[in-house]
């Protein structure tokens, strides 16, 4: 059905004058903010009429209907979801090897040898250095929130 098939002013005028009444009643039962307001919202399909909005309307209600039913109509189109989630899929799990990278890099420590060997060396603050080798708590390693799947794939000898 198009624009110029339907009989516009009268339906238009018809919801209006329904309004108005309904408007009337809920005066008399709420008061008169919400008869206002009902009487607001019953201007409104005339008021579309005159202003020449309601061809507007009509023009972008079937432009989304038309959008929706070839959405989900059309096996094209879902095909293009299937790869925009993928897409998206592939994104995030770059990023989270990405970030595994990074943590094990961290993890190795720094790479000049003789790094450790200065982090060993006590300061002397007016007093004898203790000729033996500075021990460090050994720190554990940072908490993986993969290492769960990475059990699971080498399970599965996917790594």
């Amino acid at each position: 059905m198009t624009f110029d098939q339907i009989a516009w002013l009268p339906l238009c005028a018809g919801l209006t004058a329904v309004g108005i009444a309904l408007s009337y009643l809920a005066f008399r039962r709420r008061g008169l903010q919400a008869g206002l307001r009902a009487t607001a919202w019953s201007l409104l399909p005339l008021a579309a009429y005159l202003t020449g909005a309601l061809r507007t309307v009509w023009n972008i209600g079937s432009a989304v209907v038309g959008f929706v039913t070839g959405l989900v109509f059309s096996p094209m189109v879902w095909s293009g979801v299937v790869v925009t989630g993928l897409s998206v899929l592939l994104f995030f799990v770059s990023g989270g090897l990405r970030g595994r990278a990074l943590s094990r890099a961290r993890a190795t420590g720094p790479a000049d040898p003789e790094a450790p060997a200065k982090a060993e060396t006590p300061r002397k603050q007016g007093k004898a250095a203790d000729p033996r080798p500075v021990e460090r708590a050994a720190k554990p390693a940072p908490a993986d929130d993969f290492s769960d799947i990475e059990d699971i794939l080498k399970r599965r000898g996917i790594s």
